[in-house]
């Protein structure tokens, strides 16, 4: 199965109600991690990476070449998509022409206008190369990447514009937000999600599928029903990210004699890897996703 656009798999997530992990990489074993689990457990995936993580891993080309390169050495024969995940304008654009086969322009903090506008201009670059584009309306509450978001509900008006933009999938606020969930969390607004497919159904003529960004914490019951009413991509990062760091601690302070004797860094990585593993095994639980290959 060759690396492909999110169109196909997503659309059909939201045919058959089930959702596609979106599940942010960090480095080469953050890499092999996602593309392990997603290979055992049959399921479509989208590999996303952050602006920061980008940057961190040395630029675009070499995030595309370095997941082309371990999903070819692994044979892996499930559908994989090579996503940006919150891109910037110039950004997207970049990840384009470096081979990235899904992109996120997220334009919500500019006004409404300047949006929508640079969205149709990404929708033509990126269907003229035959990448999917996802965008936002409203705002995700939270901090992804040092960008601190209102948290903002979809308006309806809004939502009915950016679907008109040509997009393949559309990120809207609903509540959720981006990193740990605080306890005073209302949850979900799934009256107003029920509200925002109604409307992005009737202007792309077919079922619109929904992004639910900030897929760590929400309880599987607020998934499940999300996915019910239109959702078919969850973006999981920080789940993953919680569980790496307590497994490398606990492994670590297990043992104190493993501090300055065993200085491996693949032996203290691997329990990290073995965590990340086991939290997307169980979101791709969640969501449906396995054996949908």
């Amino acid at each position: 199965m060759t690396i492909e656009a999110g169109t196909k798999m997503i659309q059909n997530a939201r045919q058959k109600q089930y959702a596609i992990g979106a599940f942010n990489t960090n480095n080469l074993e953050w890499t092999q991690a996602i593309l392990r689990t997603a290979q055992a457990e049959q399921a479509p995936t989208l590999v996303a990476v952050s602006m920061g993580a980008v940057k961190y891993m040395g630029g675009f080309k070499v995030v595309a070449n370095l997941i082309r390169n371990l999903h070819d050495a692994m044979s892996i024969t499930v559908p994989i998509a090579i996503h940006l995940d919150h891109g910037t304008f110039e950004g997207a654009k970049a990840a384009i022409e470096a081979g990235f086969t899904s992109v996120m322009f997220d334009g919500s903090d500019l006004p409404v206008e300047e949006n929508l506008t640079k969205t149709r201009e990404i929708v033509a670059l990126a269907h003229e190369k035959g990448v999917s584009v996802e965008a936002e309306v409203g705002s995700i509450g939270g901090e992804e990447d040092g960008v601190i978001g209102a948290g903002e509900i979809a308006p309806i008006e809004d939502v009915r514009a950016m679907v008109a933009t040509g997009i393949d999938f559309l990120a809207a606020g609903i509540g959720n937000i981006h990193g740990a969930y605080p306890d005073n969390w209302q949850g979900l607004n799934l009256e107003h999600l029920k509200d925002i497919a109604v409307a992005a159904n009737e202007v792309a003529g077919h079922e619109m599928p929904i992004v639910l960004h900030g897929g760590s914490g929400i309880p599987d019951d607020h998934i499940n029903a999300a996915i019910k009413l239109g959702v078919a991509k969850v973006n999981v990062n920080t789940e993953a990210q919680l569980a790496f760091h307590q497994a490398i601690r606990d492994y670590v302070l297990s043992d104190q004699d493993l501090i300055g004797k065993n200085y491996d860094p693949r032996k203290f990585l691997a329990p990290g890897v073995a965590a990340i593993e086991s939290a997307l095994d169980e979101r791709i639980k969640v969501f449906g996703s396995g054996h949908q290959a």
